[in-house]
């Protein structure tokens, strides 16, 4: 009889981890990429408002912590590599991998101050939660970092390598989206308003 216990070991622990890191890496790529894309300047569309964009990127940033949660129980209960409760929050400290572990533990407080700041924006001054959002802006390289040296999957050149780099893709035709929209909102603000939303 397969119990619990043997169920979530062994193997089937260390699929899991890795399992819950990719997809909570893909769904904070995607939820980066729409913020960058999707700023105060973008104008709104009849068809997609800015509203739903926030809602998304707000709706992807929470569900990818809940994996990088489950990420992190599943490597605690892991038992082929230890590294110690402690290195979830202090980096530095792992005994495997400390650099490349210590960038998950950093890109891990960025994310836990970005989303508590985020959900109590009503009640922060804005300039405050401004500054405080700007980490993310710190936090994917330091989780696309540790993606790509810490795991099998990126660290060998297997499938893990090619989705690292298709996520650097996306952020860059997002910033390209950003930049490309700032300056055509900049000179549309420079046009007489009869002209520009004619």
């Amino acid at each position: 009889m397969i119990t619990a216990s043997s169920a979530l070991s062994g193997t089937s622990i260390w699929y899991f981890t890795r399992a819950t890191a990719v997809v909570g890496f893909v769904l904070m790529t995607i939820s980066f990429a729409i913020g960058l894309a999707s700023t105060q300047r973008v104008r709104d569309s009849r068809y997609w408002p800015r509203f739903a964009t926030q809602h998304l990127h707000r709706n992807l940033a929470v569900l990818s912590f809940a994996f990088v949660l489950l990420h992190i129980v599943s490597t605690l209960a892991d038992t082929y590599v230890h590294v110690g409760w402690w290195s979830f929050v202090v980096p530095f400290v792992a005994g495997y991998k400390p650099v490349w572990v210590a960038l998950g533990t950093l890109a891990f407080d960025a994310v836990v101050l970005v989303i508590v700041t985020s959900l109590l924006r009503d009640r922060l001054p804005y300039r405050l939660w401004r500054t405080t959002h700007w980490a993310a802006y710190a936090l994917w390289p330091m989780a696309f970092g540790h993606f790509l040296m810490t795991g099998t999957d990126a660290s060998h050149g297997r499938w893990g390598l090619y989705l690292d780099v298709g996520a650097l893709a996306l952020l860059v035709v997002a910033t390209a989206a950003r930049w490309i929209t700032r300056d055509r909102d900049r000179g549309l603000a420079a046009l007489p308003r009869a002209v520009a939303f004619r």
